[in-house]
Formats: C-alpha cells, sequence, structure tokens
C-alpha cells in the first residue's frame, strides 16, 4: 500500500500531492481534489456545515466515518476541495460520495475500496441508471 507521504516524496511539485477523482450521478459531477492539510472539506467554496440539508450532508460524512473507521484519524489530515455542478442537490450529493470514496481508495489502497464496496457498491462505481427519455405518441 502506498502512502501519500511517499508519492510525496516521489513528486517534482513542492512536495505535495493533489490528488484528484472525479464522481458521478445522473447528470451530476463532482470533482474532488484531495490533498494535505487540516481536514477542511468544502463544496463549490462552501463549508461543509452549511452545504445542503443535514440528511444529505450526513450521506457524504457517511463515506469519510467508513474511511476513519479503517484508518483512524489519517483521514483528518487532509483538505478536500468539491466542485460540483449539474443535476440537483440530492445527485450532487451522491456523486460527492462517489468522488470522495475513489480519491480515497486511490490514495490508501485496494483495502479500503474493498471496503467501501462491501458497503455500497456504488461509492466505487459510478450508477448506471439514467433516466429514459419521453416518448411520443
Amino acid at each position: 500500500m502506498v502512502k501519500v507521504q511517499e508519492l510525496a516524496e516521489k513528486s517534482k511539485f513542492d512536495k505535495e500531492v493533489i490528488i484528484h477523482a472525479v464522481g458521478k450521478r445522473k447528470l451530476a459531477r463532482a470533482r474532488v481534489y484531495v490533498k494535505s492539510g487540516s481536514g477542511k472539506i468544502t463544496i463549490n467554496g462552501v463549508p461543509l456545515k452549511y452545504w445542503g440539508t443535514p440528511i444529505l450532508r450526513s450521506r457524504i460524512q457517511e463515506v469519510l466515518e467508513i474511511a476513519r473507521a479503517y484508518l483512524g484519524d489519517e483521514v483528518n489530515k487532509y483538505d478536500i476541495k468539491i466542485i460540483a455542478n449539474s443535476g440537483g442537490l440530492v445527485s450532487q450529493a451522491e456523486a460527492i460520495r462517489n468522488g470522495i470514496a475513489r480519491a480515497l481508495s486511490y490514495m490508501f489502497g485496494a483495502e479500503l475500496k474493498k471496503i467501501f464496496e462491501n458497503y455500497d457498491k456504488y461509492l466505487i462505481i459510478w450508477d448506471p441508471r439514467r433516466c429514459e427519455p419521453h416518448r411520443s405518441l
């Protein structure tokens, strides 16, 4: 398992690595950037505690809680910046969950990916369901 510190030592750019992942759900897209920091999570420039509804925030924090159960406080050492667009708030929250899980599994290896897949397979893979177009009569 390759840790981020080892990747940072190999990096040419200021010894800091930024992990990028994309999450999708219906038409919503979420670009997730993870870098070392103090544990701040921002969505479109807004802190997580002010974004969306409490239920949507808990769906996003669910991924972080699963990762904390496996990694401990290691997850709190990284800042997560999210840019979400298109779709509704619920689809954006699902896309954010997907993007965060993909970024963390890329950073911390296959064991965490397997834990995410056992919990909910749509944390790692994109949900293939789409709206069917209306048919004319």
